[in-house]
This record gives C-alpha cells, sequence and structure tokens, in this order.
C-alpha cells in the first residue's frame, strides 16, 4: 500500500495560497485597465473641450466665455493629473501582485514536484513489491511441479 504525501496538507494550502493570488492579480490587473480608460477617456474630453475653444475663438468670443473656456480647461487638466498618479498607483499595484503570484506560484512548483517525486517513488516500491510476488509465485509454481514430468 502507497504511503501518503506526507505534505498534503502543505501542497492544498499553497494551491488555495496560489488560487488567491491569481484572483487578486485579475482584479489589479482590471483596476489598472479602468484607470487607464479613465484617464484617455478624460484626455479624449479635454482635446475635444480645446477644440470648442479654438472653434469659438475664431468665430469671436466674449472675455467671459474665454475664462470660462480656460477654468474649464484648468479643472480637466488637474483631473488628468489625478487620474495619471491614480493609474500610476494602479500599476504599482499591479507589478506588486505579479510579484506575489510569482512567488506564490514558485513555492507551489516546489511542493508539487516532491509531490510527483513521492508518488515515483511509491510507484517504483510497489512495482518492485508485484514483482517480487511475482517471482515467488512462479518459483513456487515451478518448485511444486514434478522435475520428472515435463509438460
Amino acid at each position: 500500500m502507497a504511503q501518503p504525501f506526507s505534505l498534503q496538507p502543505l501542497l492544498e494550502l499553497m494551491q488555495t495560497r496560489t488560487d488567491e493570488a491569481t484572483r487578486k492579480l485579475g482584479q489589479l490587473i482590471a483596476a489598472e485597465q479602468s484607470a487607464k480608460s479613465r484617464l484617455q477617456m478624460l484626455e479624449q474630453y479635454r482635446d475635444e473641450y480645446a477644440q470648442r475653444l479654438r472653434d469659438a475663438t475664431a468665430q469671436g468670443i466674449t472675455r467671459l466665455a474665454l475664462r470660462n473656456y480656460q477654468d474649464f480647461l484648468s479643472r480637466i487638466d488637474d483631473a488628468i493629473n489625478q487620474q495619471s498618479l491614480a493609474v500610476q498607483q494602479t500599476e504599482r499595484s499591479t507589478a506588486a501582485g505579479q510579484e506575489h503570484w510569482k512567488s506564490e506560484n514558485k513555492r507551489l512548483k516546489a511542493i508539487d514536484t516532491l509531490s510527483l517525486r513521492h508518488d515515483a517513488r511509491e510507484r517504483y516500491k510497489e512495482g518492485k513489491q508485484d514483482q517480487k510476488l511475482q517471482d515467488e509465485f512462479s518459483s513456487r509454481k515451478y518448485a511444486t511441479q514434478d522435475p520428472n514430468n515435463q509438460d
């Protein structure tokens, strides 16, 4: 009978940790993509609004309307700067999550390798034991036959 892998609880724990790290990394990547999308949307909106200002300026614009355009563009620029910082933060978080996942995966692979080696040793032992039993059975079979009786 095969011996159970003594580190099986550790293997299961490492599988759970790796699964959790994978799930967390997926969330971090999604958050990063979302932050980048928001930044891109803000930049696009700023470009469109700046084009409106250029069009309005070309047609003639009052000083008050010009000031309103400039104030709004300034607020959009502030929002873009804040979102750029958010993107940088999510990129750092994603990089840290990737490193954590790599670390957990490396540990899992190490324990899994030990498990595979254990299984191979157990199969080898069982094979040797089966061969020994077959050899004994064969030797008994031939030992019980009459040496003068050739079948």
